[in-house]
């Protein structure tokens, strides 16, 4: 078994594996790291992902077309942090009880609108659509190995991972970006430079929910044929854990995803080479690590240090 394990073509398999399988966490958790340095910590990303990942379905089952249904899973997204920014900036609603509540409601409505939708369908009859594939870079994808493993994914593939150095640059080099951490640090000093807190507030996590329909559509739309009850299967969860894990830096978090990502993909190839360990303790793995990086980064957090207080204006 370790033999087959350490062939070459295994190894590659397994770190391409990697780099897909990072790609919703990634897309989810950079942005959640805007959201959170906002001040707003949203616990309904994986509410957000579950339902994008349905609407993106549907759209690309009716239409045919994957451009639809991405920007249909973006549209979901935004919809879906709207709600979560009017309850936590407006409303002034604990955000965790609105983060949670936002999970059940997309749970609830995703599995009545599959039914409705896809009514009379049967095991024999599930309804799938066609998935993105990949595009191979020239050039660059004909690289022995790594051509493979990084440079013939998906467009969102891509796309999660050229985010990364365009969202810390925009967060530590752009006068925007220093105002959104303020938010998360001292909302009443970003106030008083004349800046519209709830807007900003608003503009964050709705791009944050854009970034968490994106990780939804690819979910079905970049490696599924079929949409599933619960499909997006805790990474929203794992999304939030790994921008703990990442401390609130995008490097960091980047390097959390993947990690994240090579147990997930580590536990798939010990199943399909037949090692004699139970699935669900394979299935537990990444689970059981993102608890033990909880347990080991609360001495170390470089939290914002507003996240999840609302920020009440004082008048007069």
């Amino acid at each position: 078994m370790l033999d087959s394990l350490l062939q070459a073509t295994i190894i590659v398999n397994i770190l391409a594996s990697t780099v897909r399988i990072a790609t919703p966490l990634l897309l989810g958790a950079m942005g959640e790291l805007v959201t959170e340095r906002s001040g707003v910590m949203n616990l309904g990303i994986e509410g957000t992902m579950l339902m994008s990942s349905f609407i993106a379905f549907l759209v690309a089952f009716e239409t045919n077309s994957i451009i639809l249904a991405v920007g249909a899973g973006m549209l979901t997204g935004a919809l879906m942090s709207l709600i979560m920014a009017f309850m936590a900036s407006t409303m002034k609603v604990d955000q965790t009880v609105t983060g949670l509540s936002l999970n059940l409601l997309a749970s609830g409505i995703s599995l009545f609108w599959y039914r409705v939708a896809f009514k009379g369908t049967s095991t024999e009859s599930i309804p799938t659509i066609q998935t993105m594939g990949s595009v191979k870079i020239p050039i660059l994808g004909d690289i022995p190995y790594l051509g493979e493993i990084f440079f013939n994914q998906g467009l969102l593939t891509y796309l999660a991972f050229i985010m990364v150095p365009v969202i810390a640059f925009f967060l530590y080099r752009t006068y925007t970006g220093l105002a959104i951490r303020s938010l998360g640090e001292n909302p009443r000093a970003v106030d008083m430079k004349g800046i519209n807190v709830t807007r900003l507030q608003y503009l964050s996590v709705i791009f944050g929910g854009v970034m968490s329909g994106l990780a939804g559509a690819f979910i079905t739309i970049g490696t599924t044929v079929r949409f599933l009850p619960e499909i997006s299967a805790g990474r929203g969860w794992l999304a939030l854990v790994i921008v703990i894990a990442g401390n609130w830096r995008a490097g960091r978090i980047l390097l959390a995803a993947l990690l994240f990502a090579f147990m997930d993909a580590f536990q798939l190839q010990l199943q399909g080479i037949g090692i004699q360990i139970p699935f669900q303790i394979l299935l537990a793995a990444p689970y059981v690590l993102a608890i033990v990086v909880l347990m080991g980064s609360r001495a170390r957090s470089l939290a914002p240090r507003n996240l999840g207080i609302p920020y009440i204006r004082e008048e007069g």
